[in-house]
Parts: C-alpha cells; sequence; structure tokens
C-alpha cells in the first residue's frame, strides 16, 4: 500500500516542483543563451558529456551493478535541481546564467535522459527486459519534465501577479516535496541501502564533489567570466534528485533504481554549501586586495 501512495504521490508532487520553476521562467531565459554562448555550451558539454562519463567510472571503480548502477547513470542524467540558483546566489553567481542553462537543461534532459539510461541498462541490466524505456515510457518523462513547465510559463505570463504571491510558497513546497522524496526513497529500500551503504554514500558523495569542481574548473580552464563558472557550478553540482527518483518510481517502476538519488539528495547540500562559502571568501579576498 505504501508503494502504491509513493508512486502516485511522487508524479503529483514533481509536477509541482516543475510547476514553480515554469513559473519562474519566460521565454526571454531560453533566448538569453545567445548572450552567454560560450558559458552556456562550456556547461551544457559538462553536463551532457563530461558528468555522465566520470558518474560511469565512479560506478565500475566502486563495482555497483544492476539496478543502482543504473540508478546512479539516471541521477546524473537529471537536470540541475531548483536550488542551484540559491546557491548561486549565495556564492556570487551570475543567477540569470542558472536560470538559462535550468531552462535548457530541462528541455534536453527529454532527449538525453533517456538515452543514458538506456545505455545504462544495456551495460548493467543486460539481462533485464522489463526495465527500459519503450516508446510509451518517453512520453511520461515528456509529460512529468516539460508539461509542468509550460503550464507555469503560461500561467506566469497570463497571471503576473499571482505568479508573484506565489513563487515563495512553491519553493518551500519543493523543498519539502525533495525531503520527503528522499525520505520515502531511504526509508522504503533500508535494507538494499545497508547492504550497499560502503558503496552508495561515497559514490554519491563523490559525484557531488566532482560535479562542483568540473562545473567550476571547466568554465575557468576555458576562460569563462568566474560569476558565469559560479553559476555553472551550482547548476551542474545540484541535480534534481526529485525528478531521477519519479522517473525510477513512476516511469520505470523501480524503487530500487531510485536509491542513489535518494542519497544523493540527502548529501549534495553540504558539498554545495561548502563550495559556495569558499567560493565567497576567494571573492571577498580578491576584492580586499584589489582595493
Amino acid at each position: 500500500m505504501g508503494s502504491q501512495i509513493f508512486s502516485i504521490f511522487l508524479p503529483a508532487a514533481l509536477a509541482l516542483v516543475m510547476f514553480g520553476l515554469g513559473l519562474s521562467l519566460t521565454v526571454a531565459d531560453f533566448a538569453r543563451v545567445v548572450k552567454y554562448p560560450k558559458a552556456a555550451i562550456v556547461a551544457l558539454t559538462c553536463q551532457i558529456v563530461v558528468l555522465p562519463a566520470i558518474c560511469y567510472g565512479l560506478v565500475v571503480l566502486f563495482g555497483l551493478n544492476g539496478v543502482l548502477a543504473v540508478g546512479m547513470m539516471l541521477l546524473v542524467a537529471s537536470p540541475g535541481g531548483t536550488s542551484a540558483n540559491l546557491f548561486s546566489h549565495l556564492a556570487g553567481g551570475d543567477v540569470a546564467l542558472n536560470i538559462t542553462l535550468t531552462a535548457i537543461n530541462s528541455v534536453l534532459a527529454v532527449f538525453t535522459l533517456p538515452l543514458v539510461v538506456a545505455l545504462a541498462v544495456a551495460r548493467f541490466m543486460a539481462d533485464d527486459a522489463s526495465i527500459g524505456l519503450q516508446p510509451a515510457k518517453l512520453l511520461q518523462v515528456f509529460a512529468v519534465v516539460l508539461v509542468p513547465v509550460a503550464i507555469g510559463m503560461w500561467v506566469r505570463r497570463r497571471y503576473i501577479g499571482w505568479t508573484e504571491r506565489m513563487q515563495k510558497p512553491v519553493k518551500i513546497a519543493s523543498v519539502v516535496v525533495l525531503a520527503l522524496a528522499v525520505t520515502f526513497s531511504i526509508v522504503g529500500n533500508f535494507k538494499l541501502l545497508l547492504a550497499n551503504s560502503d558503496t552508495l554514500g561515497p559514490v554519491a558523495l563523490l559525484l557531488s564533489v566532482l560535479s562542483l569542481a568540473v562545473g567550476y574548473g571547466v568554465p575557468r580552464l576555458l576562460r569563462v567570466e568566474r560569476r558565469q563558472a559560479i553559476a555553472s557550478a551550482m547548476e551542474i553540482g545540484i541535480h534534481n534528485a526529485a525528478l531521477a527518483i519519479t522517473v525510477a518510481v513512476s516511469v520505470l517502476g523501480s524503487e530500487p533504481m531510485a536509491v542513489p538519488a535518494g542519497i544523493y539528495g540527502s548529501v549534495m547540500f553540504v558539498p554545495a554549501a561548502i563550495a559556495a562559502y569558499l567560493l565567497t571568501r576567494k571573492r571577498s579576498e580578491k576584492l580586499v586586495n584589489v582595493a
């Protein structure tokens, strides 16, 4: 019964989160990529190409297999979480770029997420034909990712006053939804978690740290402006764990596959907070030296 409630609750809860994202977006946010072409291309390449490769390396290195390996790849294929904007703001990042990256990533994820999952299933679960993203399931991914965002954008355009009043409550609700999704995922699969605690925890933590490092380091190496690099770090370093959990449970029908995202969702804020503090401190020291 609990599993049935969980599978019903998750899509509805995620729809609220994505609707809230839509309330914060306009068409201009998608077009703004023209203003930041280099920063956006570098960040999106890191998100779509580099991170899945790193995650795959971690999965193989730590010996994860089956649904847990696929679940970790599903997580890394999910776009940035809604908390990325907040952490970017705290660290002095270019929040406008964050919004643009979130908007574009959410659209691209409809295509890239199924591809990464299909490759992961073929690599780690080739003997299980029941797991996979058939055309009907692709439509479900589209429904849970883009439809609520589109509705939110339409509401923002049509009812701007109501939108401004509701943005804060919806953001709070999004945090609550993430907390509940993570809690349900961990509690519902506690035995599986305990049996793999020596691998899942380190992999999730390392993925979080490496995502932040790649998100900041690669743009800086390619001479992307510092505030934009911070935005990239937070966008790439904070994945949408709620989306990964929902796709695992409601689309792919596998609660164990949601466990990696649940673990990641419970640890990712610590590296993100430390990164934000260090980046803010570095900025303060630079300002003092200039003065």
